[in-house]
């Protein structure tokens, strides 16, 4: 047996084509798991979803409205890869541990720079809008 067929976990998938309709249906679990269990998801959401619906509307041009739309989706997928981190540390152990403080710690600022970030895009994309606007 090689190295790599050792290590491999017995769940991982090797069907190919066969996986994508199965990996969709993870996906999806995963969105309720968040959603029903991250206070924080459900807090992001609400303000993504109006401001998805309000990028939609704003007169400015479609690639700007993607990218208001990405950033907010953006702050979504960093948040879901934040508590995939938060649970398999709470997982491996509940004890408190320099290292795993670490690790929820960098998971929470990649979040608020991914916030902020998003926000600095929102200012930039729709001040010369507003601009414009107020002329």
């Amino acid at each position: 047996m090689s190295d790599a067929q050792q290590i491999a976990s017995e769940f991982k998938s090797k069907h190919g084509l066969k996986r994508i309709l199965p990996a969709f249906f993870y996906a999806i679990d995963g969105l309720k798991s968040a959603w029903k269990n991250e206070h924080a998801f459900r807090q992001e959401l609400a303000l993504v979803i109006p401001g998805i619906i309000a990028a939609l509307f704003f007169p400015i041009a479609a690639l700007e409205k993607l990218l208001l739309i990405g950033v907010l989706v953006m702050v979504l997928i960093v948040e879901l890869i934040n508590s995939a981190i938060e649970a398999t540390v709470d997982r491996v152990s509940l004890e408190r541990h320099p290292l795993s403080k670490n690790a929820k710690d960098y998971g929470g600022a990649a979040v608020l720079l991914t916030v902020l970030f998003a926000g600095v895009t929102w200012m930039v994309v729709l001040t010369p809008a507003v601009l414009r606007w107020i002329e």
